[in-house]
């Protein structure tokens, strides 16, 4: 995968929730936590963009 744009990124997490990203990156086939934090944050920003253009979420949410 192509490295352009990435930064390096230090979070303080509980136990269980450093369990459930490994768990998600195994589910996931990713090898780095940070991918599955990147998915996570990513999905959240289109939900949060879909409600506020009044859309559900998952509905073409690439339209301009």
């Amino acid at each position: 995968m192509n490295k352009k744009n990435m930064r390096r990124v230090s979070m303080l997490v509980t136990a269980q929730t450093a369990k459930n990203l490994d768990r998600l990156a195994a589910m996931s086939g990713y090898f780095e936590v940070g991918r599955v934090v990147d998915k996570l944050v990513r999905e959240k920003m289109i939900s949060l963009r879909c409600e506020k253009e009044g859309m559900p979420y998952g509905s073409g949410h690439q339209q301009r």
